[in-house]
């Protein structure tokens, strides 16, 4: 794959909140996806401490019932319609992509190598973010859109309790997708010149 081929890849992926539940590929595609993400995705010391948890069906409805739940339960009543409405939007996709931490390993590598303790949380954050835009970019690539959301730490006891996960796994995004039902709005950019720097 050329570089042009994998940075229209890049360039196409964006934040999509209007979609449905239509079947874009198939289940086993997009589990393929998420476990090659999980593999191939660099991190820290080589620690692999991504977890990632694909919810699909009423599995998904599950996950964004619990959040709005969890969201009425602290948001006033006459202010909860547009909470509501988004959540709504969430629930519509075809599935969703947790991801997560397990501290566990963070934790033995702070131990460890005790030099670098405190590089180790920040590390692991890093290393999340790039599965994210790897699956991310990928489910986009198949016609999926997709948008990241972060409603941890406020629904992470009760996801944990749900699907039987270990204590030790942070929750750090969640990634609802869907077939896209409207395009993106336009894109806008920071003059380049001001971000990049080039010294030779």
């Amino acid at each position: 794959m050329t570089s042009e081929a994998f940075f229209d890849a890049v360039k196409s992926r964006r934040s999509i909140y209007a979609i449905n539940k239509e079947a874009v590929i198939s289940d086993e595609k997009i589990v393929e996806i998420v476990q090659d993400a999980v593999k191939h995705t660099p991190s820290s010391f080589n620690s692999q401490s991504a977890r990632v948890v694909v919810l699909l069906g009423d599995n998904h409805d599950k996950f964004w019932d619990i959040t709005t739940n969890t969201l009425r339960a602290i948001v006033a009543a006459d202010q909860f319609e547009p909470t509501a409405q988004k959540m709504n939007s969430f629930k519509s996709g075809y599935g969703t992509v947790l991801f997560f931490e397990d501290k566990k390993v963070i934790d033995g590598l702070m131990e460890n190598f005790a030099a670098y303790a405190q590089n180790f949380p920040i590390w692991s954050q890093q290393s999340s973010g790039m599965h994210q835009f790897v699956v991310w970019t990928a489910l986009e690539k198949e016609g999926f859109g997709a948008s990241l959301q972060h409603y941890n730490p406020l629904v992470d006891e009760e996801v944990r309790s749900t699907w039987s996960l270990p204590d030790s796994w942070q929750l750090i995004a969640q990634m609802p997708f869907g077939k896209p039902t409207a395009a993106p709005g336009e894109k806008t950019f920071q003059p380049i010149d001001e971000r990049v720097k080039v010294f030779k």
